[in-house]
């Protein structure tokens, strides 16, 4: 369909709020009626409010989701760091889809077909839809009759199997953004509603005016922490679990484990690289004189040869100057030339001719009541052989017919140089001998270092870089940057602490984990979370050491004397402000400054940073009547920009999830 081949060429443009609308196929009555599909006894890879998720449901909508990403953006594939980002998406939004079905069923919330209907294909259609450039007119505006034109199109029967795909797709691709609208439509009917429920009261209005209207300025010395050497604290056992046991809430977890790897580089030897010049040098001399030269490049070559036409622009950088230079022609071949890891050369079949870089091409209507669909530009290597030859070769205005669409040149660029040139390229890639050997090597390390301390010493006795990575849960899809790496995840939650790994192949990596750490708990241990309990427990104590010395100055020229500090101010200071002077975020500070004495020396006072002593003034309670209604309104818009985004994360965080991915993975 023209429509669809507009919406990849433009599909750069067409990403927006995707994160709204990850669940292709997953929404509504499509996938989630009582048909049989469903109905089969398959496998679960969650529940979710006791709602049973199929293994098959959740890869339909990755599938169906990858193919709205190459739709929208005019790829073909994506790379693995993508492909994990799709499948997250698709289970973020799988999770948002089914709380909020479970909490509006428990509140009698829903979005029905009418409803959804006037959203999709009303006089106003959601912005989901409006954003979408294949409904677009020639202004780039949205235009609603572009909209049902493409639903008309979609009941179109098809002339041939191309058409049919292209019809299924356009279908699914609609369906698609609807679902994503009633999702969306849920989640703004949600958040609206826990709005509307949450209102700031006359309490929170006197709290919000009062902490504008008082205001003190303040002199003040400060001594940091650092400057308290850590020989002079003694911390306790006892002190750390103390503060474990104040703030093991934070500590919360799920199950994850901690690694250590070491890497093995798959790299060609000597012998490879002989093996390929070699291989190159037995093909030169019937590369220079074959009279069908595609058939020595393709069977043996890394760059195919189909006749393309280069521009100085499109051919290796490499081959630029032999190609276009002034005396080139047709039979030169260059010598056999190595760079970056490849053995090439080159021969000039045909050159000194111009033809367009590219061509701009329109779509004519097949249908009656159909609109013709301008395509955009495109070059030759971005079209099918069969629609470029025809359209490099015409003018504008020209039109011309494949497999039953017709097509018109709306313009073509002027012709500039161009030449055939036909590439014999081999990359140097490790043979199965080299491979083999590099494999044993990997192996052999594993033998004789197989507990995660010998690995450890092993490796750094060797040179060897030992990476960390923490906080790997079961559904990890990847260890850090390692490439094809959801293997070790695996093995790490079915190994034993301070177990050796087999060879693990990722990429052009063989990699060896350790298992250093197993973390089951509802909680991060204490030994986990020890060192960042020592730094607190630490500055408490610090705080402690220097509350008693600053207590014996009288006053803070004293005290700056005696520290060899100089007095700081913080000017207009209330309990609106961030920050106190120089001094940081220190609320306890900023608190303790209102309710001091003006003029009189502060007992030494513990910050987030140091220990104060500060002298107020100048303190002033502005003048003028509360206005609560105002006051309540200025509280209640913070507030409607802070609660969508709390109401759902909070709804998610107390869902009965099961989540057993890990299984399937």
């Amino acid at each position: 369909m023209a429509t669809l081949t507009n919406i990849r060429k433009h599909g750069t443009l067409l990403i927006i709020i995707v994160g709204l609308a990850m669940l292709a196929f997953i929404l509504g009555d499509f996938l989630n009626s009582g048909s049989s599909f469903f109905n089969r006894n398959r496998e679960n890879i969650a529940e979710i409010e006791g709602q049973k998720v199929h293994y098959t449901e959740y890869e339909e909508a990755v599938k169906n989701l990858t193919e709205v990403y190459k739709i929208e953006t005019g790829r073909s594939n994506f790379d693995e760091e993508q492909t994990v980002q799709i499948r997250n998406q698709v289970w973020q939004m799988l999770l948002m889809d089914y709380t909020l079905r479970a909490e509006g069923e428990r509140i009698g919330m829903a979005v029905n077909s009418d409803e959804l209907s006037e959203l999709c294909i009303g006089a106003h259609p959601h912005q989901l839809i409006q954003q979408r450039r294949a409904f677009y007119d020639e202004t780039g505006a949205f235009n609603r009759d572009n909209l049902v034109r493409f639903l008309a199109s979609l009941e179109q029967e098809a002339d041939n199997a191309e058409q049919q795909a292209n019809l299924e797709q356009a279908k699914k691709y609609w369906l698609y953004w609807e679902n994503a609208v009633r999702l969306t439509q849920m989640q703004e009917k949600y958040t609206n509603l826990v709005r509307s429920l949450i209102r700031a009261n006359s309490v929170d209005a006197e709290f919000a005016f009062n902490g504008r209207q008082e205001s003190v300025s303040a002199d003040y010395v400060m001594q940091p922490y650092y400057a308290v050497a850590d020989s002079l604290v003694k911390v306790s056992n006892g002190d750390i679990k103390k503060l474990y046991k104040l703030h093991k809430p934070q500590y919360k977890q799920t199950p994850n484990r901690t690694i250590e790897y070491v890497t093995f580089a798959i790299r060609p030897s000597q012998n490879d690289y002989e093996a390929t010049k070699k291989s190159m040098e037995a093909l030169y001399e019937e590369f220079k004189t074959a009279e069908d030269v595609a058939v020595v490049v393709n069977p043996n070559s890394d760059i195919m040869y189909n006749g393309q036409d280069y521009s100085a622009e499109t051919i290796p950088a490499q081959f630029k100057d032999f190609a276009f230079h002034k005396g080139a022609k047709a039979g030169d071949v260059t010598e056999i030339e190595f760079l970056n890891d490849t053995y090439a050369c080159a021969r000039i079949m045909e050159c000194g001719y111009s033809m367009p870089d590219s061509v701009e091409l329109k779509a004519i209507a097949s249908q009656e009541g159909q609109e013709d669909q301008e395509l955009g530009w495109y070059q030759a290597a971005e079209l099918r052989q069969d629609i470029a030859e025809p359209a490099f070769k015409g003018k504008r205005g020209t039109r011309f017919t494949v497999n039953g669409q017709e097509f018109e040149i709306m313009e073509i660029s002027p012709a500039t140089p161009k030449a055939k040139v036909a590439i014999l390229a081999q990359q140097v890639t490790p043979s199965s001998k080299t491979y083999s050997v590099l494999y044993n090597q990997a192996k052999q390390f594993i033998v004789t270092n197989n507990t995660a301390e010998a690995m450890r010493d092993a490796a750094k006795e060797a040179g060897m870089a030992v990476t960390p990575q923490y906080n790997l849960n079961k559904n990890t899809e990847k260890v850090g940057s390692l490439t094809s790496s959801r293997a070790i995840v695996r093995w790490a939650f079915e190994a034993n602490e301070g177990q050796v790994s087999d060879v693990f192949e990722c990429g052009d990596l063989f990699v060896v984990a350790a298992l250093t750490e197993v973390n089951d708990g509802d909680y991060r241990s204490l030994e986990a979370v020890r060192p960042e309990l020592l730094v607190e427990a630490t500055n408490n104590k610090k705080a402690e050491y220097l509350q008693q010395e600053l207590s014996q100055y009288t006053s803070l020229e004293e005290a700056a004397k005696a520290l060899n500090k100089s007095v700081q101010h913080a000017d207009a200071i209330s309990l609106s402000s961030y920050r106190f002077g120089n001094g940081g975020q220190e609320p306890a500070i900023i608190g303790a400054a209102l309710a001091a004495e003006q003029g009189a020396l502060s007992a030494p006072l513990k910050g987030n940073n140091g220990v104060y002593l500060l002298v107020t003034s100048n303190k002033q309670v502005a003048e003028g009547e509360i206005n609560v209604a105002q006051e309540k309104q200025q509280l209640n818009a913070r507030y409607s920009y802070q609660i969508p985004y709390q109401a759902i994360a909070l709804l998610e965080e107390k869902a009965k999830v099961e989540d057993n991915r890990a299984n399937f993975q």
